[in-house]
Order: C-alpha cells, then structure tokens, then sequence
C-alpha cells in the first residue's frame, strides 16, 4: 500500500510539474492572458494552500500576419501546434544544498543562449514557419491542381439521363432502366445510322464543291461563292451532330483580319464556319481531318504547318501578315491556347497572333454539357474515336458570342494585349482565366518557372 501511495504521489508530482512548466513557457512566449478573468477550467480545485492561476488560451499573436515559428493559427479547434523543442518537458537545472543552481549548468544555458542570437544573425529572419505558404500549395496540387483537370471530361453535378456516365446510374432501379435502355435504342439504332449517312454525304458534299470553287478564277466572284458554298456546307456536316447553335451579336461578326476564340474541339471550326467564312490555320494532320483540310485548301487560302518544325512557325507569322493585308481575305480564324481545353477555362493564349497588329475579333464558345460532352481530349481518343462519342450523343448544344472588335493600344506589348483578349473571351462565355499554358498538356514545366519561385523564396527571407 506505501508503494502503491508513492507512486500515486509521484505521479501526481510530475502532473503538476508538466503543468506549471507548460503555462509558464507559454506565458513566456505571449500566449496566456494574464488577466484575473477565469474562463476555462483547472482539473484541481483551487485551494487556500495550493491556489493555481486560471489558464486562459487565446490566439496566437504574430508581426502582421505572418505565424511564429513553430505555431500555426487556430483552425478547426486546435489552438496551439507546436514543434518547438523549448516545450518539450525537461528538468530544471539541479541545485546544491544551498539552493543555488549549479554554476556548470547555467553557464551551458548561457552558451546556448549565445549560440541562438548567432544563429539569429546568421540566418535573418528564417524561421520553419516560412515554408507554410510552400506545403500549403504543394498539398492543393496533389488534391486537385489548376492544369491536369483541364485537359479531362467536365465532370457534371448531376445526372440527367442524357449525358455520357461510367459511374452505372442507370442501373439503380429497374424503372430507370427501362427508361435508359429506351435512350439508348434510339442513340445507337436510329440517330447513329442517320447521322453517319449525314457525315459521309456532308463530307462528300464539301469535297465536290469546293473542287468546283477550286477551278474558278480568283475574282469577287468566287468570294461569293466560296462564302456561300462554305456555309452551307457546314450547315450539312453540322445536321450530322444534330447541333443546336445560338449566335448573339451578329453585328460583330468578323469581316476580315483575324478572329481569336476559344479552344475546346475541331467541333469550333464547325461552329463558326455555318456562320461566316473563315480562312483556317492549324497543325496539319492525317485521316480524315487531313482529307477536309486539302478540301478546303482548293477553295480559300489556309495555312496548315507543322508544330515541330520552328522554321515553319517563322513562315507562319509571314504568312500571317501577308493575308491580313488584303482586304479581300476572309478573316483568319485562330485558337490561341494551342490545344484543347474542357470548356471551363480559357489558358494561355500564344503571343504570336496578336504580334501582327491587325484588328482582333475575339469570339467566345460555350458549349452546354448536359446533352453531350464536346471536348476533345486526344491524347486518349483518336479522331474517329472522337466523331463516335459525338454521334452517340444526344446533341451537341452550344452558344457563340461576336465580341466587339479590339486594338493593340500604344505601349502595350503583344502578351498584355493577348490577356486582354483572353480575360473578354472568359469573362463573356462564363469561363476560368488561367495564366498557364496549355502545352503542359504534353511537355514538363519549365526550369525557369522553378527557378523564379526559388528566387522570390529567397527574398522572402531578407537575406543578405
């Protein structure tokens, strides 16, 4: 039993030891209030023999708002964090019998004192705490980052029985199954048929008549022509999608110069071509896109080129300035970005278009996710990969914004014109404003970015 109270009494001893060294060390540091106030509560009674202060924790006070080393601030009811060795329990100083502390021990207290103010003045004013801001986003980026989820599907709130799924919703009840079987009858047996009948004569079509345009000599005449067959033509090819487009503020529809949009399919092209006449530039590719670019190339000046070869992209922008400069040219239909992007982010328009210092168009697409997903991501679906998705969809809705027509201002470079544009065509059709660029879609982050963050870490610190 004397053992049993010993130990209870030690216990109890190293209890009110580690309470008291924690309160004092924090009210040390200005984390206690010392106000007579008491609003928490003491797991011992107060007594008259033994009275014990109230604790009372409050927030962490900081120089602005910048946290002290080792605390972060209070979130979700965790008042204090520490990794501060200072508050790690530890004995105090041994005495001698007369009660004063051992000389040896305090003079390796006051060395480590000194070794602290050195470190102090070596390192400025670095703490561990600097790094948050660094953790903070590194965390968010393996969450959920700002680039990668722009190059998949969009990814909808809720399920209408219309659009495309992998999650089997439509095996929840036999009702609803019923009802889901019914669509896709119709998708796949009658609207899939008919459509690709439409496609193959819509290509057929647009082969045929712009070989004819193709031969007539390049007069107003054939401008007429070609405006009028391209329209049409595309109005066929675009029955083939069952697509449902609304066109807003026709008075600012591209007469000439050069027409920026957004990025989202090869479906864009379609879009605005049955509506107006375009001259197209882009990458140029094999299949069946490869057959409606020569198609289109015997009827209208279009610059295909290769992205791989720079010496192309030089002859790009000559080309470039070479159309622009006659009046007589439909305007040149350019997307920026590059690549295509899911439709809920305009990313970093390509300065090579605005360097020109022609009249800018820009124009804004916003496609409705709900009856069919027009984004294409090619780097998992081929092109007829692709035309299969859209023809099984129920169809293809969209809304097209004319912009009024914009101006390189004086002293503005071409890049802070290019995000201007950019910022009209987000702000317009609903959509994010990215300043990264689209390309990372296939290559690696450039050094030079890391290196800039390393720069601006470093200034942060106030080294010398």
């Amino acid at each position: 039993m004397n053992l049993l109270q010993s130990f209870t009494c030690n216990d109890c001893f190293l209890l009110q030891y580690g309470r008291v060294n924690i309160e004092a060390t924090l009210k040390h540091r200005g984390i206690l209030d010392d106000s007579d106030e008491d609003e928490g509560y003491s797991e011992e009674p107060n007594s008259p023999d033994n009275p014990t202060p109230p604790v009372q924790v409050n927030h962490i006070s900081s120089d602005g708002d910048k946290p002290k080393n080792g605390f972060l601030p209070q979130q979700n009811g965790n008042s204090v964090i520490s990794r501060d060795d200072k508050l790690i329990l530890v004995p105090e100083p041994p005495t001698k019998s007369d009660g004063r502390a051992d000389d040896s021990k305090l003079s390796d207290e006051e060395n480590s004192k000194n070794v602290d103010i050195d470190n102090c003045e070596k390192y400025g004013d670095f703490e561990l705490s600097n790094c948050f801001d660094y953790l903070k986003v590194g965390v968010e980026a393996i969450i959920e980052d700002q680039v990668t989820s722009r190059f998949q599907a969009e990814e909808l709130k809720n399920w209408n029985l219309l659009t495309r799924t992998n999650t089997h919703y439509e095996f929840i009840s036999w009702k609803l199954t019923i009802i889901w079987m019914c669509g896709f009858f119709i998708r796949y047996f009658f609207l899939f048929p008919l459509r690709v009948f439409i496609c193959f004569f819509g290509v057929m079509w647009l082969t045929l008549c712009t070989g004819l345009v193709g031969y007539i000599p390049n007069t107003a005449f054939k401008q007429w022509l070609n405006r009028y067959v391209s329209i049409m033509c595309f109005g066929v090819l675009s029955g083939a999608l069952s697509s449902v487009i609304t066109y807003h503020n026709a008075e600012n529809r591209p007469k000439n110069g050069i027409c920026v949009a957004n990025h989202t399919s090869p479906i864009d092209v379609l879009v605005l071509m049955c509506d107006n006449c375009y001259s197209l530039i882009g990458q140029s590719h094999g299949g069946f896109l490869g057959i409606l670019q020569r198609a289109l190339a015997r009827a209208s000046p279009h610059i295909w080129f290769e992205r791989s070869e720079v010496r192309d992209r030089h002859a790009v922008t000559t080309k470039l300035k070479e159309h622009v400069s006659n009046p007589e040219n439909p305007p040149i239909l350019i997307f920026p970005e590059g690549t295509c992007i899911n439709n809920t982010s305009v990313m970093q328009f390509k300065k090579g278009s605005f360097e020109i210092g022609s009249v800018i168009y820009p124009v804004a697409i916003k496609y409705d996710p709900k009856f069919g997903d027009a984004f294409w991501n090619s780097s998992r679906f081929s092109m007829m990969q692709y035309l299969y998705m859209m023809m099984t969809s129920w169809a293809i809705v969209c809304d097209v914004w004319y912009l009024p027509p914009m101006y390189i201002n004086e002293n503005e470079s071409a890049i802070d014109f290019a995000n201007r544009v950019k910022g009209v065509i987000a702000k317009q059709g609903g959509l994010v404003d990215l300043v990264w660029d689209g390309q990372l879609k296939r290559t690696k982050p450039k050094k030079e970015w890391r290196e800039r963050q390393q720069e601006e870490f470093s200034k942060r610190l106030k080294l010398e």
